[in-house]
């Protein structure tokens, strides 16, 4: 082979097949054409089953008769029986109090527990709908719930393709979207917003923009307590990668520990995260002379710091307890700490909510064993929040619906699924506990 030949053949080995350059980003137009259309598809698939079964929940159980006490002023319900029926998937719990914010803003101490950027873009679109009649804030609510929503399945489509491939990129919108806890993101919640402003900000870090970054940082940190520790995936990615604006630089640095980008002045950027939370906080200052007020009124929810990570031995010790209820046969002895409802009701929510919290467990690993450090640092902060402060009585709660959010864990499965050759299985299975649990939440049933 002479010298000529073998030019030829290093650079072909090294030139990238299409489908590699395809989710490296290397035909741009192609990977975001691509992205929308998978996200797109994900989204309907996924929200015909949340209103579906929301509409079937009702049907069958009815509306839990409790639900005029958690929803005293009727914000959930404006339209009539058809349109409240409409609306329903998506106007549950926590829709009051980003209803009640956004038309009245933090008049009760415990309202500052949900961070305002949310039911401030409710409040700003849905003041003309109101104008027309009842009902605008939430019909604002549902619309950019459902237009963040299929905003975060593009950027974490765009993510997967550049770290799995355009393959697993596909499987991983599916299974966020059809996620057993995903009917969350589009109810009048922020978990849609979240999702589209952390991927967002992730994507930005990824691809080297970092004032994209920093700014989608700092919404999500106005948006949820936990959008602050974007910061440290996005650190991370600042000074390990990968990037694809520097896709080789510092490569070799003898050190693992080592930073393989240099600091510059786009680090700056970073700064921009933590002044959403300290927006917020100044704005409370202001306002009602109680800039900590978001932490203090935690223990309002029953939220109590046990320590890092104290909560998932509390919900271990829950989940036990929960087994031991219902195994029973028997609502007395209540084996667990006192909670609101029926002993086996909250048996179940326990004992639900630890299978969620082994998934994570199991998925975090495997998100660090195959993804980007920064992936795997994300999931890390983002469940080490609600893990230190759990709820007493139900030690898990939200936690399914908080690791919705966190798209490595996705991302992860679909990789997973794909190599083991259970797709199928595994969305199907997934969208079935979407079903029973979208119904559950529909008919005022608590599930997390």
């Amino acid at each position: 082979m002479d010298a000529t030949t073998r030019a030829q053949r290093i650079i072909l080995e090294k030139r990238p097949s299409p489908q590699r350059s395809m989710a490296a980003g290397g035909d741009s137009r192609t990977g975001w054409t691509l992205a929308l259309h998978d996200a797109w598809r994900a989204l309907w698939v996924s929200r015909l089953v949340v209103w579906a079964a929301g509409l079937a929940g009702v049907g069958l159980l009815g509306r839990d008769a409790r639900w005029p006490g958690f929803d005293p002023a009727g914000v959930t319900a404006p339209f009539g029986a058809l349109g409240d029926a409409l609306v329903g998937p998506s106007a549950r719990w926590d829709t009051t109090w980003y209803l009640a914010i956004a038309a009245d803003g933090y008049s009760e101490p415990a309202r500052s527990v949900f961070f305002p950027l949310y039911p401030l873009l409710v409040a700003v679109l849905g003041a003309p709908l109101e104008l027309i009649g009842p009902g605008g804030n939430l019909l604002a609510g549902v619309a950019i719930s459902l237009g963040a929503f299929f905003c975060g399945l593009v950027c974490v489509h765009r993510l997967a393709a550049l770290d799995l491939g355009p393959e697993d990129a596909r499987t991983s919108v599916l299974a966020l979207a059809l996620f057993p806890t995903a009917f969350a993101f589009s109810a009048v919640y922020t978990e849609g917003l979240f999702l589209a402003l952390s991927a967002g900000a992730i994507l930005a870090g990824r691809t080297g923009r970092w004032g994209w970054a920093g700014v989608l940082g700092a919404l999500a940190a106005a948006t949820r307590s936990t959008g602050v520790l974007l910061l440290v995936p996005l650190a991370l990615l600042f000074l390990y990668g990968p990037r694809t604006d520097r896709p080789g630089a510092g490569a070799a640095t003898g050190s693992r520990w080592r930073p393989r980008h240099r600091l510059d002045r786009d680090a700056v950027w970073l700064l921009a995260v933590p002044l959403g939370l300290g927006a917020y906080l100044a704005y409370l200052a202001a306002a009602t002379g109680d800039p900590l007020a978001p932490f203090e009124q935690q223990a309002q929810w029953f939220r109590e710091f046990a320590g890092p990570f104290g909560g998932a031995w509390d919900g271990a010790v829950a989940a036990w307890d929960g087994a031991r209820q219902l195994l029973s046969g028997a609502r007395e002895p209540v084996y667990f700490k006192p909670a609101g409802g029926d002993p086996f009701d909250v048996a179940a929510h326990n004992l639900g909510n630890f299978a969620f919290l082994v998934f994570a467990a199991v998925a975090g690993v495997g998100v660090l064993r195959r993804l980007p450090a920064a992936y795997g640092a994300w999931v890390f902060v983002g469940v080490a929040l609600p893990l230190s402060n759990p709820v007493g009585p139900e030690p898990l709660a939200s936690f399914p619906r908080y690791i919705a959010v966190l798209f490595p864990l996705h991302m992860w499965l679909a990789a997973w699924a794909r190599e083991h050759r259970a797709r199928g299985v595994t969305l199907a299975a997934s969208a079935v506990l979407l079903a029973v649990l979208s119904g559950l939440f529909t008919s005022w049933r608590w599930v997390g």
